[in-house]
């Protein structure tokens, strides 16, 4: 019997992460509508770029073909934030494979109605020590636009150090980044 992840473990409760305000779960196809909007915002195109989704139909390849993998190959991926209250589907939180990076990447994105509120910090947090304490992770990195400062901050506050700028396949955007000690 083959060892590796089928997509039945990623509904398995050891793969949802809980918060103070927050539950933490993989992403799955049932978040198409989500990441359809999500990737649609302007914050989100400006500071971490045009996904090109136009349709669900678009999400739902992008959700298979970029994030069940990872999760299948590595346990570990992107993961939809909601909210306790309110259960309502606020952003997305990961340790990803980045092609230019040579190690994972933690990233983060809100809906702007979501922003500035601890959320984006609060998930980040968790997501970071899943990543060191259950997958042995012994270093994360975080890039992020020179421009967008509220990132700069809260990858900061995650412990990540600014260490150069790096510009990564099909991006010809210098960006900042950082890395844990």
């Amino acid at each position: 019997m083959s060892q590796k992840r089928n997509l039945q473990d990623l509904h398995h409760a050891d793969n949802f992460y809980e918060t103070e305000r927050l539950m933490l779960r993989p992403m799955s196809l049932e978040d198409a509508e989500f990441i359809l909007d999500l990737y649609n915002r302007s914050k989100f195109i400006r500071f971490i770029g045009d996904r090109n989704l136009k349709t669900v139909a678009d999400a739902e390849d992008y959700i298979k073909n970029r994030f069940l993998p990872q999760f299948e190959r590595l346990g570990y991926g992107n993961y939809l934030m909601i909210t306790k209250e309110g259960n309502h589907k606020i952003g997305g939180v990961g340790i990803f494979e980045r092609v230019g990076l040579e190690v994972v990447d933690i990233g983060f994105s809100l809906l702007d109605e979501f922003e500035g509120k601890g959320y984006a910090y609060e998930a980040a947090l968790k997501i970071k020590s899943v990543g060191i304490d259950e997958f042995g992770l012994k270093k994360i990195s975080a890039i992020t636009t020179k421009d967008n400062f509220s990132s700069q901050k809260l990858i900061e506050k995650l412990g990540l150090k600014f260490r150069r700028y790096v510009t990564i396949p099909d991006d010809p955007e210098e960006l900042m980044y950082y890395e844990t000690d």
